[in-house]
């Protein structure tokens, strides 16, 4: 899927990859997710080995690309470091590189994931934040409050019914 998007004296066109797509983008996806949020970089490498072995339909992995780099990205994970397991799938490591930020590519994300975890039977996930009012812009609900692995506060759990 592409986009292009024009903003003030801006324009950009970035392409939104399912890492199932594109397998050789697998260890630069990787390095960068690893990079942006300081997970070990082999939790990357292999949620991202199962998703190519595509046995079920969770995990998988997309990423924003615009002239061959990565600027954006998010997976859909079992469970995202938090205690309610019943709350699964996860949409997590939603990130857009700050000079890419306001074009809506978290948004393209957001929702090219959501379309295609729908194709795949799966029509409600969740998410684990601390930002308040952003998702709600993409067709996410607020939930509840939740605790996070080795967290004593509590995150804001948001539901998106496909």
């Amino acid at each position: 899927m592409y986009n292009n998007v024009r903003g003030d004296n801006t324009s950009m066109i970035y392409k939104i990859i399912r890492l199932i797509d594109k397998p050789e983008i697998k260890s630069r996806a990787a390095k960068w997710f690893h990079e942006k949020w300081g997970i070990p970089l082999e939790v990357y490498q292999e949620s991202m080995e199962e998703c190519l072995a595509m046995k079920s339909p969770v995990p998988q992995w997309y990423v924003a690309i615009e002239k061959d780099k990565i600027i954006g990205g998010l997976g859909v994970i079992k469970n995202d470091f938090h205690h309610r397991k019943d709350l699964a799938p996860n949409v997590c490591a939603v990130y857009t590189e700050e000079a890419k930020r306001g074009f809506g590519v978290a948004g393209a994300l957001l929702n090219y994931a959501c379309a295609d975890m729908k194709e795949k039977g799966i029509d409600t996930m969740y998410l684990l934040t601390d930002h308040t009012s952003f998702y709600e812009r993409y067709g996410w609900e607020f939930l509840c409050m939740v605790p996070g692995d080795g967290e004593q506060d509590l995150s804001r759990m948001y539901i998106h019914r496909g």
